[in-house]
């Protein structure tokens, strides 16, 4: 297959690019400024790629005329939890996120569904957190409202591009221990990724736009 996988430099979508990579796949790897590890993973199936999800400009590198499937997980957490309270989070934070986090996937499929044929794959990662119904402990606006909003413009796009027979799912990889999550996660990078991409490979037993966590199960939006 050939894969596309953004904020592939750390974390999970490095864990992507690793497990996609060592299943004999081609692999373009987005990074915004730093490659970090990725080239460690050198060889003539990874192609590293130069793109900021958070800009209107494309990406800095050829793109592959065709791809089977297209990972969006370039993401960002805004402030930490007492920065996203009710009485600290900024509309500059808001808007940040948001950017980064919704419309940075929309930019890029609209960039890249022409290249995806019929029987393709759109992963948009998204969080638990983005789920209105399992939202107990409020808080955490500005993420919360981004990752809420990717199930809507991921549910729009499974109906956009249901004609051109593209399938879309929002993943929940859990609370994993990354950077992001200052490595307070309960799980770590593989296991999330061994199961997304579990969930990845059966992507046709959930109807597109649907909401599933890495263990398989089904997410309540």
């Amino acid at each position: 297959m050939k894969i596309l996988v953004t904020g592939a430099n750390r974390g999970i979508g490095l864990g992507f690019v690793r497990h996609y990579l060592q299943q004999g796949d081609e692999v373009w790897a987005c990074y915004r400024t730093n490659s970090g590890a990725l080239p460690e993973l050198a060889c003539d199936r990874l192609h590293l790629l130069r793109w900021d999800v958070g800009t209107d400009q494309g990406p800095e590198g050829e793109l592959p005329d065709q791809l089977d499937m297209l990972i969006n997980n370039a993401g960002i957490y805004g402030p930490d939890k007492r920065g996203q309270s009710l009485q600290q989070i900024s509309s500059a934070a808001m808007q940040e996120v948001f950017n980064v986090d919704c419309i940075g996937p929309l930019r890029v499929v609209q960039r890249l569904h022409r290249h995806m044929p019929a029987g393709s794959l759109i992963a948009n990662i998204g969080s638990k957190m983005g789920s209105v119904a399992d939202n107990r402990s409020g808080g955490t606006y500005a993420y919360r409202a981004a990752k809420a909003a990717l199930v809507i413009v991921s549910r729009s796009m499974a109906v956009d591009l249901a004609a051109d027979g593209i399938h879309v799912l929002t993943l929940h990889p859990g609370w994993v221990s990354t950077d992001m999550t200052r490595h307070g996660g309960l799980i770590d990078v593989a296991t999330s990724v061994a199961g997304m991409t579990q969930v990845l490979a059966r992507c046709r037993d959930y109807p597109s736009g649907s909401f599933v966590a890495f263990d398989g199960s089904l997410v309540p939006f």
